[in-house]
């Protein structure tokens, strides 16, 4: 049996399933597996060398007796959009999830490091540690100062997205509906601009996921770094307001930037449907239109692990290889999937972050 191919992965809610079950994270993290997609071991197994671990906060106030994950399972659909947190509700949590990431590098100092830079990323790969890269799913618990922002950078925090898909004091999100389009209300406060501006000058990753048309027209217009989505698919493929239209695909292209193939199945399947049941071939037409508009380099996977409903040929992080599997039948030769498994981001690291 050959080794996997190693891979690096441009998101996951692995934090957000340990800080929900804060008694069990060594088993979780270090232990048998369960029910999740992710732990140490079944990483490694699998080949995954790395990847963005997101701070997020979940939403509060939902209100009684919605079953939101139901309410997606049949098309057509619109998931109303959570109440906008401020910082005094969202900065605890976050704190605590940073420091479950540090917890995470304590608890298998051999097996995991987390990076502050392209340099130590690139040194890292391929010592058989897996990387961790710091990232923010939603920037509610950067405060309007921004002053929170040089603290979770000092903890790490090399990549951030300005919105979840709920409003901020930094911009608006787009909603779970299908079908949809991305371009569903204003762009970036002032407060969202300078934060933007902050970023750019720390070497902060900006990620486009989540936000809508002119949000994302905003951050083009003002980000001197490349345009990234961590874990995004084509809107012509799957009309999902979560989907990339193709003029955010020519311009992300434009900066060369980046975009991680989501494996959430309802940002995949042309029906918008929350459900297991797609082969791998709807993953590989995805990856064929991204690599059609941006070019071999600019392709990688944004997994959701922890976060979503995957395809059944995926399962777990041990089906990843499957994918690579179904890519090189497909026609595509070893240096493609060598890029599309680990180059691409790590040359998006390098053109992203400061030392």
């Amino acid at each position: 049996m050959t080794d996997p191919i190693p891979f690096f992965d441009g998101h996951n809610d692995f934090l957000l399933r340990l800080r929900n079950a804060p008694e069990q994270r060594e088993k979780l993290w270090l232990g048998s597996p369960g029910t999740g997609h992710l732990d140490l071991g079944r990483m490694k197994q699998a080949g995954f060398a790395g990847g963005l671990f997101a701070i997020y906060v979940p939403s509060v106030g939902k209100g009684p007796g919605l079953d939101y994950q139901a309410m997606m399972k049949t098309a057509p659909f619109e998931v109303p959009l959570p109440q906008l947190m401020t910082h005094e509700m969202a900065q605890p949590v976050a704190l605590a999830m940073a420091g479950l990431l540090h917890w995470m590098e304590r608890a298998a100092p051999d097996d995991f490091t987390i990076c502050r830079s392209a340099v130590a990323a690139r040194a890292a790969f391929g010592t058989g540690k897996v990387i961790g890269i710091m990232h923010m799913e939603g920037a509610e618990a950067i405060g309007p100062d921004l002053d929170a922002l040089y603290l979770f950078h000092d903890m790490g925090l090399r990549s951030l997205g300005p919105v979840w898909s709920r409003p901020t004091i930094f911009g608006h999100g787009v909603p779970f509906k299908f079908p949809g389009d991305p371009d569903t209300g204003p762009g970036l406060t002032d407060t969202g601009k300078a934060l933007v501006r902050l970023c750019n000058e720390l070497g902060v990753m900006i990620d486009l996921s989540h936000m809508n048309a002119a949000g994302f027209e905003d951050v083009a217009r003002l980000s001197q770094a490349p345009l990234v989505a961590t874990h995004s698919n084509v809107h012509a493929l799957c009309p999902s307001p979560r989907n990339l239209t193709d003029r955010q695909l020519d311009q992300i292209r434009d900066t060369s930037g980046m975009v991680g193939l989501n494996f959430a199945t309802g940002f995949l399947r042309d029906d918008g449907m929350n459900s297991p049941d797609i082969g791998l071939d709807v993953m590989v037409r995805h990856v064929d239109y991204l690599i059609e508009k941006l070019g071999e380099d600019h392709v990688g996977l944004g997994s959701d692990f922890d976060g979503c409903t995957v395809p059944d040929p995926i399962k777990d992080v041990t089906g990843v290889p499957n994918l690579f599997r179904a890519l090189a039948d497909h026609g595509y030769d070893a240096a493609l999937l060598a890029k599309l498994a680990h180059g691409n981001w790590l040359g998006c690291l390098d053109r992203s972050l400061k030392e």
